[in-house]
């Protein structure tokens, strides 16, 4: 079955443009379009996408809020949002990780790589373009904790072998990095990663990146 996409951005051009690209692929169709985040909360319910790509800065409702209703609770589907920013690492990002987006992309990403995101986004995968997150999540470190303080009980919970993975996933290492670092393969590195989302009640790599910063697990700016 075909991935369906929910563009969201107040200009109509760049919907234009999104929408040529996406639908010369077989396995993607889009479903609509909004322009604005009051719009798209509309369309999710109505259409129920697959994957919305969602613009950041809109009139009426930003792409943040609009995101925290379409995959928080109670949320009416299993929409997940891939964010579209702008070349500046938008400051609004880190806010739209927190509130649930599964991954980001630059505007003037290769159409091929909004392509690639897409269906990544769509199997669940996350965490794309690593080392943009981890420039973000540098950049804004003012927003994340000092490093200072306890470190949640939760933590307790994983192995050994998993803390050492989701530092390596909060350092922006694909699961072919972390196997190539650690010396093991990438299935073992999905099942690490799994345990580690099960364990602390997480929904994905990018929730599991936020944490390690929040949890002071790991620094801003840390190698």
């Amino acid at each position: 079955m075909a991935i369906r996409v929910l563009l969201v951005d107040d200009q109509p051009l760049l919907r234009t443009g999104f929408r040529m690209i996406l639908e010369a692929e077989q396995d993607i169709a889009v479903v609509g379009e909004a322009g604005d985040g009051l719009q798209a909360l509309d369309q999710v319910r109505a259409l129920q996408p697959d994957v919305v790509l969602m613009d950041i800065r809109m009139p009426r409702m930003d792409g943040v809020e609009a995101t925290r209703q379409i995959t928080g609770p109670g949320r009416d589907g299993p929409a997940k949002v891939l964010v579209l920013t702008t070349f500046d690492l938008d400051e609004y990002v880190v806010e739209a990780l927190r509130a649930g987006a599964s991954g980001f992309l630059l505007k003037d990403a290769p159409a091929q790589e909004l392509v690639q995101a897409i269906r990544v986004v769509a199997a669940g995968e996350a965490m794309l373009a690593p080392s943009i997150t981890r420039r973000l999540l540098d950049k804004y470190a003012g927003h994340l904790p000092s490093g200072e303080e306890p470190v949640p009980d939760a933590l307790g919970t994983l192995t050994e072998r998993e803390v050492e993975v989701l530092k390596l996933v909060a350092r922006g290492l694909s699961n072919a990095e972390i196997a190539a670092d650690l010396f093991v393969s990438e299935t073992t590195v999905k099942t690490h990663v799994g345990h580690v989302l099960t364990k602390l009640g997480l929904r994905d790599r990018v929730q599991a990146a936020v944490y390690a910063y929040e949890s002071g697990l790991v620094r801003p700016g840390a190698q």
